[in-house]
């Protein structure tokens, strides 16, 4: 049984994710021939990076993702650092020959992105990027659908991410409402998401159109920054918000098929309503993150006394990774999405082949965003052929 050397940069939100994903593994993925070794992470504040360090579970912590990258004991670089540091650390990563983990967007626009994967290209090293939901088992469940033919020639893919956390005009600045360092708003943090979804399940996007709007233009600065929370004055000094608080676009596939998406963080009652449905000839599919065990399926061939949507809960044995985990019924959660996201990572590392979704897959998730943002800047539909 093989070990891959694993050394992390980012210790908050998505630090504990992948912390969790890496220390599930093994014991629900055993015979996985190659597995994780927590060996280092990384971050500014010192202090609460080792408290981090103990609670995750990693052997040591470094607060220079320079020196962790100079480290002969680690094989892989997981990046979940804010958006605006992945190039620098991908390439500095890519450079020194460790393989590369990325969260999404993996960069903050088109020419950053591919020059990361041009980078890990010439290196010759494995790269991924953190789309989890692909990992879902309902979702792989629908993929197989399309993939096989059950839903016929797709006509249409609708998707909504829809959340509510800063629908307070006093909640704080966070990184995430600042374009220098996110890239952009709801568009880049949830639509990449559905982008990548549509991509997977659908096809390549060929032209797009699309609306936004920020709601709020000032904010109180942050005192504190955790995950998806902070604290602040809300009477005291204010920035501006540079990013957009929800996107709406629309898209016509090269398969033909037509889109829809919406992300917004301004749904009130939405924690984090991720959802999706795919019409074909033969029949549909609806899923939504929040009930993520179940997949509603379709079909116009059955009797006409029994129609309608069925609801198929994707944990028994023949469903996507679902043998790993409890007897049938007994449902997974998010978390469970990241641990098979990973088990991808250490299989392909281990089989010598590039892990599925990879930077291409960063690269073309980033381009359609770019279009989108080009498509609301000059009103018009913009082709992704403008970007090959």
């Amino acid at each position: 049984m093989g070990k891959v050397r694993v050394g992390m940069v980012g210790y908050k939100f998505m630090g504990k994710a992948h912390s969790n994903a890496y220390r599930a593994l093994p014991m629900f993925f055993p015979k996985t021939p190659a597995l994780p070794e927590m060996k280092a992470i990384c971050g500014r504040n010192a202090e609460a990076l080792e408290q981090a360090r103990s609670q995750f579970g990693w052997e040591s912590a470094e607060t220079d993702w320079r020196k962790l990258i100079e480290r002969s004991d680690i094989d892989v670089i997981d990046i979940n650092a804010p958006s605006d540091a992945h190039k620098e650390i991908a390439l500095a990563a890519a450079a020194a020959g460790k393989h590369l983990f990325c969260e999404k967007p993996l960069a903050l626009n088109v020419a950053d992105a591919k020059e990361m994967l041009d980078a890990a290209e010439e290196a010759g090293i494995k790269h991924m990027v953190g789309f989890n939901y692909r990992f879902a088992p309902a979702v792989q469940l629908a993929k197989k659908l399309v993939s096989d033919g059950r839903l016929g020639e797709i006509y249409h893919f609708r998707a909504v991410f829809l959340q509510d956390w800063i629908i307070d005009p006093t909640f704080p600045l966070v990184w995430r409402l600042q374009k220098e360092v996110a890239g952009s708003g709801s568009h880049g943090d949830l639509g990449a998401h559905l982008i990548d979804l549509a991509r997977f399940l659908v096809g390549e996007f060929d032209e797009v159109i699309g609306m936004s709007e920020t709601f709020i233009k000032e904010r109180p600065l942050p005192s504190e920054m955790t995950g998806l929370s902070a604290k602040g004055d809300a009477s005291g000094a204010r920035g501006k918000v540079t990013v957009d608080d929800a996107t709406l676009f629309m898209t016509r596939f090269e398969n033909g098929a037509l889109g829809s998406f919406e992300a917004t963080r301004f749904a009130a009652g939405h924690r984090s309503t991720n959802a999706f449905e795919i019409n074909g000839s033969k029949g549909s599919v609806k899923f939504d993150f929040e009930r993520l065990n179940e997949l509603e399926v379709y079909f116009t061939d059955d009797a006409d006394d029994v129609q309608g949507f069925r609801r198929v809960l994707a944990t028994d044995p023949a469903h996507a990774y679902m043998d790993a985990w409890w007897p049938a019924g007994h449902t997974i959660g998010y978390e469970h999405t990241f641990t098979h996201e990973m088990q991808e990572l250490m299989l392909a590392i281990h089989e010598d082949r590039q892990p599925v979704p990879n930077f291409h897959d960063g690269l073309r998730c980033q381009e359609v965003l770019e279009a989108v943002e080009q498509s609301i800047t000059e009103r018009r539909w913009v082709k992704l052929a403008e970007y090959k």
